[in-house]
């Protein structure tokens, strides 16, 4: 089996546009397997759950003796 890769459109109507150059390749009447990868849209629960870890991973790192640094 051959992969190819290539950005398509979607047509108002949900249609796929493939390339032409992929048309080509493409025998009539034949079956073709595909996989669609959509761009992922962060709800806003899991962007406050990436803010929390990142917070907490931060001040994980911070140890007591790095206080000194806080001191002008």
């Amino acid at each position: 089996m051959k992969a190819y890769a290539f950005s398509a459109k979607v047509t108002p109507e949900g249609q796929v546009e493939l390339p032409e150059r992929l048309r080509r390749l493409l025998a009539a009447d034949k079956t073709a397997r595909l996989l669609v990868l959509m761009p992922e849209t962060p709800d806003a629960d899991e962007l406050a759950a990436w803010d929390e870890l990142t917070s907490e991973q931060f001040l994980a790192g911070y140890a007591a003796a790095d206080a000194v640094y806080d001191q002008h």
